[in-house]
């Protein structure tokens, strides 16, 4: 995990327990450190600093879990204290835990709005969690002499993430950690999400006599399990790929599955030649650039076999992002990389995926082919 602590770099009295565990820290030596510390906050002997400095040096030992039950140990004892509450901050983001991270370190700033090293430590938050533009603000409130010596490649990370032709990674998986719990019914109720349908009826005119439960499936951004429910009656066997934790935990209740792997659907290791059908419903939308993606389903599919997905409709050329940071695409766009991905289009339609405000969203169903040699 990235710091921004300053706290880190004190130096205390050299006879001092808190003052050495920060040297141990240093050298390598964080499970001592942390061994130093609860033995001081066992014997009584341990305050605040030495509690903050005990959640540094578990952190720093690669103990998040511990980290984390010791930074709310902290912040229940000293809950109005900034750098008690940004020790919890800073726990749950060696946690991987970015949105209470993300409230926490907030809180601290608003116990002190003056609190540098909170100030700096949510842009890292946010660049962590793939929000560019909300680390360039927290980091544009810094100043110079306040700024840590790691400033100007951070700023430099959120500008390159800031144009890349691609939503981050992080920022996928923070979005729907966070929706993951209401997804469904948030998605089916209140945007009427139709994309599985949509691929669904594709699938039954693309799809010639298929008998049922007949086919190998991939898919991707299965999210959790809406697309591949709807496309169950053919599966065989399912896979699915997410990169989000939490919705890969909803997909894995359904039942559907027989594996469920987290990570990116572009780079994620599936089987080669290894699937009849490879599915993405609404997932393309993250990705403004398909090259790659399309390379990784042609990759997993056997010859011939068929890859369905739907996206948002661009109506000039090539791809752009939307106003919901969501990516649109050309129909010129997606022939051109179907073409020099190995695919033959078997089918391209316009269609609703889903709706945004009420409003429907213009976009495509597409059927690809994978031709038996490219």
């Amino acid at each position: 995990m990235s710091s921004c602590s300053t706290m880190a770099n004190a130096r205390l009295l050299p006879d001092d327990p808190v003052g050495r565990s920060r040297e141990l820290i240093e050298q390598g030596r964080a499970a001592e450190a942390a061994l130093l510390l609860q033995s001081l906050i066992d014997s009584g002997r341990g305050g605040l600093l030495a509690r903050v400095a005990l959640v540094d040096a578990l952190v720093a030992a690669g103990e998040s879990r511990p980290a984390v039950d010791a930074a709310r140990d902290a912040a229940s004892l000293y809950p109005n204290i900034s750098i008690a509450v940004l020790a919890l901050g800073r726990a749950l983001m060696a946690a991987d835990a970015l949105p209470p991270a993300i409230a926490e370190i907030q809180r601290a700033l608003r116990l002190d709005a003056d609190n540098v090293e909170a100030r700096c430590q949510l842009g890292l938050a946010w660049l962590q969690a793939g929000e560019p533009e909300k680390a360039l603000e927290e980091f544009d409130e810094l100043s110079a002499e306040d700024a840590p010596a790691e400033l100007p490649g951070r700023i430099a990370e959120a500008k390159a993430m800031r144009s890349a032709p691609r939503a981050n990674a992080n920022y996928v998986q923070h979005l729907f950690d966070q929706f993951s719990a209401d997804y469904d019914s948030r998605m089916l109720g209140q945007l009427g999400y139709t994309a599985p349908q949509i691929l669904r009826r594709l699938a039954g005119a693309v799809l010639v006599a298929v008998p049922e439960r007949s086919l190998t499936i991939l898919d991707l951004g299965c999210g959790t399990g809406l697309s591949g429910a709807a496309l169950a009656d053919l599966a065989k066997h399912l896979d699915g790929v997410d990169l989000s934790p939490a919705m890969l935990a909803q997909a894995k209740a359904r039942g559907l599955y027989r594996n469920l792997l987290a990570g990116d659907i572009e780079t994620v290791e599936v089987g080669r030649d290894a699937y009849d059908l490879v599915i993405c419903a609404d997932t393309l939308v993250y990705l403004g650039d398909l090259s790659r993606a399309f390379a990784q389903a042609h990759r997993a599919l056997k010859p011939n076999g068929m890859f369905l997905f739907t996206t948002e409709r661009h109506d000039a050329d090539g791809f752009a992002l939307g106003p919901k940071r969501r990516w649109r695409h050309a129909e010129s766009y997606l022939r051109a990389e179907a073409e020099r991905a190995g695919f033959e289009v078997a089918g391209l339609l316009e269609c609703v995926p889903r709706h945004e405000a009420g409003e429907p969203v213009a976009g495509y169903a597409v059927a690809l082919r994978k031709r038996e040699t490219p």
